[in-house]
């Protein structure tokens, strides 16, 4: 039995088991091309795989990750300018992964662990550096997802302080061109901490102003020149329709506060629509007799003088 199982094996001198076959297709082909040489077969090889797998990676990345990112960018209704810099953030993802992923196809695990080390102490040590700047940088990314206001929008923060029209959206900061031509550059963090108003967000804005007149004047006529001046002037929405509420009594006059809402609103139509109805209403007053007091102060009281014989101005010398 011992013979036998000796001749057999002497008869299949070549066969090796495949489980015990430590070489891969890649070294298989670079020792029919004659490298034979043990170490450089190996550095060779793990090269080879190393830029197979980072171009496979980096072209599944290319040609299917980023387009269906596109996708929900368009799903989402992002424009253009917010889609870039989140497109470029998805492209250093694709790379860095092609990159580790190579690394682990090539053999070079131990250089990978020591790189992923030496990047996270790094990346610690510059987190707490740019506390700030992250902070503002993941506010952008809160600003390109949740869309409070959009490039061309007016928008105002800081209880009002500031106002403009929305210029550029960054990563980190964005853009305000106030309505003085003054360019405000603003921390994203300041606008996604602070309450923002966007008057121009929905298709309407209602406005309001309060119109004074005197105690005297027929608050029916006042609020019927007020809606009749409003319903004339093409800018104002016929509905919702305008109203007139009298809401303030005053020292000097009482106030009557107008309501009525523009359609596609603008920071222009916003100022010229209530300029001119304004001026609309004030003219129509003034045709039909209605006064617009200012205030008035009368002081009463009596001058007395205590003393006898006492100077109240003296003679120059």
């Amino acid at each position: 039995m011992i013979g036998d199982a000796e001749s057999v094996s002497a008869s299949l001198p070549n066969f090796r088991p495949l489980q015990a076959d430590p070489t891969g297709p890649v070294e298989r082909g670079l020792e029919l091309v004659g490298l034979e040489d043990p170490a450089l077969l190996n550095s060779v090889a793990g090269a080879l795989r190393f830029v197979l797998a980072f171009v496979v990676v980096w072209a599944l990345g290319r040609f299917v990750v980023l387009p269906l990112v596109r996708r929900a960018f368009d799903r989402r209704g992002l424009d253009e300018h917010a889609r870039n810099p989140l497109l470029i953030l998805t492209r250093f993802g694709i790379l860095f992964v092609a990159i580790a992923v190579a690394f682990g196809a090539g053999g070079f695990g131990n250089f990978l662990v020591s790189m992923a080390g030496i990047a996270a102490a790094g990346a610690l040590a510059i987190g707490l550096a740019m506390q700030n700047v992250i902070s503002n940088f993941v506010a952008g990314i809160f600003i390109y997802t949740d869309k409070p206001f959009r490039i061309g929008d007016w928008i105002e923060w800081d209880n009002g302080d500031y106002a403009g029209v929305v210029e550029d959206i960054s990563l980190r900061v964005t853009r305000v061109r106030t309505f003085d031509n003054e360019l405000l550059t603003v921390p994203n963090s300041v606008l996604t901490d602070d309450v923002i108003k966007n008057p121009v967000e929905g298709d309407k804005l209602r406005l309001k102003f309060v119109f004074g007149i005197g105690y005297d004047d027929d608050i029916e006529q006042a609020t019927t020149i007020i809606v009749d001046e409003a319903e004339r002037h093409d800018g104002i929405a016929d509905e919702p329709g305008p109203s007139v509420r009298l809401t303030e009594l005053n020292d000097s006059d009482v106030g009557l506060q107008s309501r009525f809402w523009i359609e596609n609103p603008s920071r222009s139509d916003f100022v010229r629509i209530k300029g001119e109805y304004i001026t609309a209403v004030k003219r129509r007053f003034d045709e039909e007799g209605i006064d617009i007091p200012y205030p008035v102060r009368t002081l009463d009281g009596d001058l007395s003088l205590n003393g006898a014989g006492q100077r109240v101005v003296q003679p120059a010398e």
